[in-house]
């Protein structure tokens, strides 16, 4: 596969997503699961593995999704809240922890605990009394639950300790206490995790006292100093007074490790420790024991134990390098196949879909399976009126295993049709998947839309996909550009739009462009120019379009080397794509409507003092007036100053918040001023 394959495949997957995503998070009782959203990323993460450059601006990988309802105040959290990157059979877990190792210290070591398939807490405790509880939600604002969780008698309500921290934990309902109430609800809920979410959003906290909820705590960040490793955090939380899992395993490389934290393992004589060659029958064994556990597990969580190393390992925009889930053989179901249908993405690229007699696996009804491509829909012989096996990969991903019996109508294999089922362009073969290469097909300017006007793109309100469906079929916009121009007032006397429903569109799209340089120009969906790479290139002094494409005008992917994190793959396709002439047509009228294309643009010409000139600063920790704590870094830019992502012998100061890590054990070891977030708004004179 190469990239413009991996990126059609990725916008596909983007747009299939997002319908789900309200379902997933924002109402207790979802159309699907909780684990059958998060599995929908599965088959984009196994392609962001092999392409790792290839991260759309909103992919679903980065996002989550958002379970705000406005039932519960929403709280920004004071970190994103990561996903996990998943694994599925014992070989890529080999692969993971010996590329992982790579980058460790002289011993090696790993810590596996149950992946319990509840509903994600963050707990805040302030001087050891429970303060605020905040559901997951987006990853990075969620709703803030604290009365409802205060019912749930294993959470502690004052710790053992006066101590001020983050924890993350998983809520969850036991098996057979979900089987009684469920029944009593006339089976409203498919499984035990939509039974703990849905419970944790009633109105009434007596309601949720009713309900038997249980908690694992497995994660800590403290403000009272870094602590070295994540075993010795688990240890601290069973001694604050939290549950943690049960039959943790510890394996190192080496049997040094054993012996420093002897102790732990005698205060929890659960715990299980080994060589690393150790780890893969500890997992089988857990795996084995998995019908027999209380609660639903769906894997098991290997995470690196020094958490310096984990500083220095990072995190993608969807989840940490320092772990990986290891998810346990899909429940299998047997079904038909009623019919085949060919499906256009964003990027063009057709994906056949098989349409299945519904069948349910693992408390969720699946009736849609992805065929993948020609290849691999070959490659099983598929064929309306087959019987087949089917699997949900990852717990989630519906997905055709094999074909057990042969249709008796004589059906042969399905092939892709030669013309776009939407626009009927002739389709072309690019490695092994077809593409629609007409622009204007309707299916990729419904998708291209869709995703500029996305939350976390634009964010214009009240421009959802149906909505940009309706635009399209009155004929009154066909690209991203017409958003800006067309008469919004040409919606009245139209079914659904009444006066109010106009004007909050009109204002939805006006406010959109105050977005930010960054913003706008991720949001044009370009390839491998996301996030990221948008803040290397305005770092690198690229912070108008102008300069951008005067330097992508010479066609030379050097202009761009020395800034680290772009490399030649991802300059020449920043390239090609920014001396398109459709592309450069679409800026200027975007442009011409008023969106920012620099930096400076979104100071609205206000000039500030270059106080931070000749400085290096980078961040850590949790604020009070910057959430998030990128925004503290903004001001330093606008000053004159520059940032960077970890401390280094370059790095002149450190601005510390509450929850520091081990950034600021690196600045003292480097000599680096540490500034206060006080001090830090007394030099920008603000009070």
């Amino acid at each position: 596969m190469d990239r413009e394959e991996a990126r059609k495949r990725i916008a596909l997957l983007t747009v299939e997503v997002k319908r789900h995503q309200d379902l997933y998070y924002r109402k207790a009782r979802p159309e699907i699961s909780d684990r059958e959203y998060d599995a929908l990323f599965d088959e984009l993460l196994s392609l962001e593995k092999k392409w790792p450059e290839l991260v759309l601006p909103d992919s679903p990988t980065s996002r989550v999704g958002s379970d705000l309802d406005n039932e519960f105040p929403e709280v920004a959290h004071p970190f994103p809240m990561l996903s996990l990157d998943k694994v599925y059979t014992g070989t890529e877990l080999e692969e993971w922890i010996e590329k992982t190792s790579l980058d460790m210290a002289e011993d090696p070591a790993f810590v596996v605990e149950e992946k319990v398939d509840g509903s994600t807490i963050v707990l805040h405790y302030e001087g050891g009394m429970l303060r605020r509880a905040v559901t997951r939600g987006d990853g990075f604002t969620g709703n803030d639950i604290t009365e409802n969780v205060r019912t749930i008698r294993d959470i502690p309500l004052a710790l053992a300790r006066a101590v001020t921290a983050y924890f993350r934990g998983e809520i969850y309902i036991d098996i057979t206490d979900f089987t009684e109430l469920n029944r009593g609800m006339d089976n409203i809920y498919a499984n035990p995790r939509n039974f703990a979410a849905g419970s944790l959003r009633r109105k009434k906290s007596s309601d949720v006292a009713k309900i038997p909820l249980r908690s694992f705590v497995y994660e800590g960040s403290f403000s009272e100093g870094s602590i070295a490793t994540h075993i010795e955090v688990l240890h601290l939380l069973s001694e604050l007074g939290f549950r943690t899992g049960r039959d943790v395993g510890f394996f190192s490389a080496r049997g040094s490790a054993h012996q420093k934290y002897g102790y732990l393992f005698t205060a929890h004589p659960d715990w299980v420790r080994g060589g690393v060659d150790k780890m893969h029958g500890y997992m089988k064994r857990k795996m084995e024991e998995r019908e027999r556990l209380p609660y639903e597990v769906d894997g098991l969580v290997v995470k690196v134990n020094d958490n310096l190393t984990r500083e220095r390992l990072g995190h993608t925009a969807h989840h940490p390098r320092w772990a990986v889930a290891y998810k346990f053989e899909s429940p299998q179901a047997v079904s038909k196949i009623l019919g085949i249908e060919a499906q256009v993405g964003r990027t063009g690229r057709v994906t056949p879909v098989a349409r299945i007699k519904p069948v349910n696996i693992s408390g969720s009804t699946v009736s849609n399976v992805t065929l993948h491509n020609q290849d691999y829909v070959s490659s099983l012989d598929v064929a309306l009126g087959d019987t087949v096996a089917v699997s949900r990969r990852g717990d989630v991903i519906p997905a055709v295993e094999e074909v057990l019996e042969k249709n008796d109508e004589g059906n042969r294999t399905y092939v892709l049709p030669s013309r776009c089922p939407v626009c009927s362009s002739a389709l072309i073969q690019d490695g092994a998947h077809h593409f629609c290469p007409n622009i204007d097909c309707p299916a990729r300017v419904f998708g291209r839309l869709s995703f500029f006007a996305a939350r976390g793109q634009m964010d214009i309100e009240n421009l959802g996909p149906e909505t940009i469906r309706r635009l399209l079929e009155f004929g009154l916009i066909s690209d991203i550009p017409d958003i800006y121009f067309f008469d919004v007032d040409a919606l009245k006397g139209r079914e659904g739009f009444g006066d109010k429903k106009i004007q909050l569109i009109r204002e939805g799209i006006e406010k959109s462009k105050l977005q930010p340089y960054s913003v706008v120009l991720t949001s044009l969906g370009l390839d491998e120019i996301g996030p990221k790479v948008v803040e290397l290139l305005i770092e690198a002094g690229y912070n108008s379009i102008d300069r951008l494409l005067e330097a992508v005008s010479k066609g030379d992917p050097s202009v761009f080397e020395g800034i680290l994190g772009i490399g030649p793959k991802i300059a020449e396709k920043a390239i090609r794509q920014l001396n398109d002439p459709s592309v450069r047509g679409m800026i200027r009228r975007l442009r011409d409507a008023g969106l920012r294309f620099t930096v400076e643009e979104e100071a609205e010409g206000e000039e500030y003092p270059k106080l931070f000139a000749g400085e290096v600063w980078c961040v850590t920790g949790s604020f009070e007036r910057f959430k998030p704590r990128e925004l503290a870094m903004e001001e330093v830019k606008k000053r004159g100053g520059k940032v960077s992502s970890s401390v280094t012998g370059k790095t002149t100061h450190l601005l510390v918040g509450v929850y520091p890590g081990s950034k600021l054990d690196k600045a003292r070891e480097f000599g680096t001023i540490v500034v206060s977030e006080e001090e830090f708004l007394k030099r920008l004179g603000v009070e």
